[in-house]
């Protein structure tokens, strides 16, 4: 089932930490993550991650302004609460889908057509998409997006593997080798600076 959360705006996160709170007698684990990867097409702009957990939440939200993402897709289990990311106007898409494998025809439907209406209204903006370790699940979202968008499919998984090495597996990558495009992203193909340019051109 597919849901989706909307932001509440204007409300601040109330404080921040790193580390899980100890048990008795234990040390306190520090949690470390990966970096988060931008992949910029045109007037699209995606960021990748790995999943946040409720310890780390306020850490994730600020890598979120920083890359000005104000929608979240989840395709993992939902492990962690959500509404500091909605109280900082960010909304939250629960898109779950088996792991290893492609998403569903529906999800792609609901992909796509987030994908077209928020860069549409947002181009400065871009989406979060994240799975559990950022490896298969959220850079298959990203890649249909780059082909509906019109970039082959070889291009599309160099692009997201040379930002986060390790993405997709061989099951995905059958599956984006056979997808059939609609071309229902083409016209953001291009961003507004390269319009300009052939214009004058």
């Amino acid at each position: 089932m597919i849901k989706a959360y909307r932001a509440e705006p204007n409300r601040l996160p109330t404080g921040s930490t790193t580390t899980k709170p100890p048990a008795a007698g234990q040390v306190p684990a520090t949690y470390f993550k990966p970096a988060p990867s931008e992949i910029n097409y045109g007037k699209m702009r995606f960021l990748i991650t790995d999943r946040p957990t409720d310890y780390t939440i306020v850490q994730y939200i600020d890598e979120l302004k920083k890359h000005s993402a104000k929608a979240v897709v989840r395709v993992c289990e939902p492990t962690y609460k959500t509404d500091s990311l909605m109280e900082n106007g960010i909304s939250v898409f629960d898109w779950q889908f088996e792991d290893g494998s492609p998403p569903p025809s529906e999800l792609i439907r609901e992909w796509l057509q987030l994908v077209r209406n928020y860069f549409k209204e947002n181009s400065e903006q871009s989406i979060a998409v994240h799975c559990v370790a950022g490896l298969g699940r959220a850079p298959v979202l990203v890649a249909l997006a780059l082909i509906e968008a019109g970039m082959k499919y070889e291009d599309a998984v160099e692009l997201i593997r040379r930002e986060r090495r390790g993405a997709l597996n061989q099951k995905q990558l059958n599956f984006l080798e056979h997808y059939k495009p609609s071309g229902e992203l083409r016209k953001l193909r291009y961003s507004n600076e390269d319009k300009q340019k052939c214009a004058i051109m």
